[in-house]
């Protein structure tokens, strides 16, 4: 696959899992699925990322682990609570981000958005290995 290739599918694969947590949050709170509703919640992430796909220059190596994926995971939840917090969202009796909403937003975002490249590192080695297995018995 060529790399202009990996890049677009490992940015929509991050942004459709970025949707996914903001629509996970959203149903967990009872708070109906609208377009604008779900916007509202996800663009402060989606912003976060977009800074860390910059900053990594993540079209060079989509799928790498370190650095793409761990600081698009930190930064978009940084940015993402902070523009949360400067946009008045989320607020919980005076608090502007409940430790566990930033807890919880941590971990469901690490999860996504470093696992699924260490899921793909796996089965690109597993399949290398075998390859080579099968290579050297065929010889």
């Amino acid at each position: 696959m060529e790399t202009r290739t990996r890049a677009w599918l490992a940015a929509v694969v991050d942004v459709v899992l970025i949707v996914a947590f903001a629509v996970i949050g959203r149903s967990s709170h009872g708070e109906a699925f609208a377009p604008l509703g779900l916007w509202t919640t996800a663009y402060p992430f989606l912003a976060g990322w977009a800074l860390a796909f910059v900053v990594t220059r993540a079209w060079r190596r989509p799928f790498a682990v370190w650095p793409t994926g761990v600081v698009a995971w930190l930064l978009t939840v940084a940015v993402g609570m902070a523009l949360r917090v400067a946009t008045g969202q989320g607020v919980v009796d005076g608090n502007p981000l409940p430790v566990s909403f930033v807890i919880v937003a941590t971990i469901v975002l690490g999860v996504f958005l470093v696992g699924w490249r260490l899921v793909a590192r796996l089965v690109v080695r597993s399949r290398s290995r075998r390859g080579g297995a099968r290579d050297a018995a065929g010889r």
